[in-house]
């Protein structure tokens, strides 16, 4: 059953000249409109993926995955997918709660000593931060400055020396550190470095042979903000070799590099109810818990009719931006404007790959909602 900085400024003759390049389309409408916004420089490039009842019905990429380069997007190419990492480190967690190695309503306490001294105020909170807190932004954990090259235990005692911003479970506040704080959560419980497990007991199972912390570079897509006269190109990462340097840390909050197809199958398996083909990630109650809206009438971001589960964005009531899905689904998107969404009515799987940065609020742009509403309507 299936359940519910910057370089150099690149012209518009480079950009229409990569722009040029398509690979086929599905669904009638969504190569074309993504072309536009090649053609007016809204992004470089993109690749959109489809799927419905389990088999992709759009796969195309247009545009440029390298302006400078004259190279051409192609479909496997690769992406940073930033937030949309949380979902999987989700999925992990939850994992071990199938395997009774954790209950979501332990205090993170119980794995990680050092919250047991964290401090509201000064003072002890009314209550422990618990593992589902984090899991639903609702675990009021602050930020803190450490070193680029900070291992993932080093952040996670740093967020817990840090005063909480709200007391646990009060307020929805969209929280990097409660993921990678999660990932050190699966490293004490599972013995495992947080890639390893990902890799051992994820993606390697469900096929995501292409999605990695440390891509090679040749296959990213470069990333682009507007600039003057045209799109300027930009970087994750002030040193751009950094991208393969696996003494790098994986970062569950947001670290991910990955492909559309990759990103799809990861869908297709909760859409599944925790299953793809013979392979079982989850039991089916699990999804079904991870997809009910956890967060109750909390306003959990900048986008009307948004609720929060585990791990996924809810769409509690459709409309603006959302409008082309249907109540019910669930995803996450990326802080350079990569979206993945999957809508239990349709049996539908929506990927949007850009690498487009300077947008003031990456779920809210016009290639997310020219893409969600061209292929729901290809789909009706």
């Amino acid at each position: 059953m299936r359940f519910p900085i910057l370089l150099a400024v690149f012209s518009l003759t480079a950009v229409s000249f990569a722009a040029s390049r398509t690979e086929p389309t599905g669904p009638a409408g969504i190569g074309p409109r993504m072309q536009e916004l090649v053609d007016r420089n809204v992004i470089a490039g993109s690749v959109t993926l489809v799927a419905q009842h389990g088999k992709t019905v759009h796969l195309a990429a247009v545009g440029s995955a390298d302006i400078a380069a004259r190279r051409a997007m192609r479909t496997g190419d690769l992406f940073w997918i930033a937030s949309m990492t949380k979902p999987l480190t989700a999925v992990c967690v939850m994992m071990l709660a199938d395997e009774g190695r954790l209950r979501i309503d332990d205090s993170v306490s119980k794995y990680l000593p050092e919250f047991g001294n964290v401090r509201l105020h000064g003072a002890r909170p009314p209550r422990p931060v618990t593992i589902r807190d984090l899991l639903t932004h609702t675990g009021g954990l602050g930020e803190a400055q450490v070193g680029a090259r900070a291992s993932l235990a080093e952040r996670v005692a740093a967020y817990a020396h840090a005063p909480l911003k709200s007391a646990p479970g009060s307020r929805f506040d969209y929280s990097n550190s409660g993921f990678n704080t999660l990932g050190r959560v699966i490293e004490v419980v599972s013995g495992k470095s947080y890639a390893s497990f990902l890799r051992q007991r994820l993606l390697s199972p469900l096929g995501m042979s292409d999605t990695t912390f440390w891509p090679s570079q040749r296959r990213v897509a470069k990333g682009y903000r507007p600039g003057a006269g045209g799109l300027a190109e930009t970087s994750i990462y002030a040193n751009p070799a950094d991208i393969s340097d696996t003494s790098r840390p994986a970062l569950p909050a947001g670290g991910l590099f990955s492909t559309a197809a990759d990103v799809s199958r990861f869908y297709q398996m909760i859409l599944g109810g925790g299953s793809l083909g013979s392979r079982r990630i989850l039991r089916s109650e699990t999804v079904r818990q991870m997809l009910t809206i956890q967060t109750g009438g909390m306003r959990t971001g900048t986008i009307e009719g948004m609720s929060w589960g585990l791990g996924f964005q809810i769409v509690r009531s459709p409309q603006g931006m959302t409008a082309g899905l249907s109540a019910g689904s669930f995803g996450h998107g990326g802080s350079y404007a990569t979206q993945s969404w999957a809508d239990p009515r349709r049996d539908a799987v929506y990927v949007l790959m850009i690498q487009r940065g300077g947008y003031r609020d990456s779920d809210f742009t016009e290639p997310r909602k020219i893409f969600q509403d061209s292929a729901a309507a290809a789909l009706r």
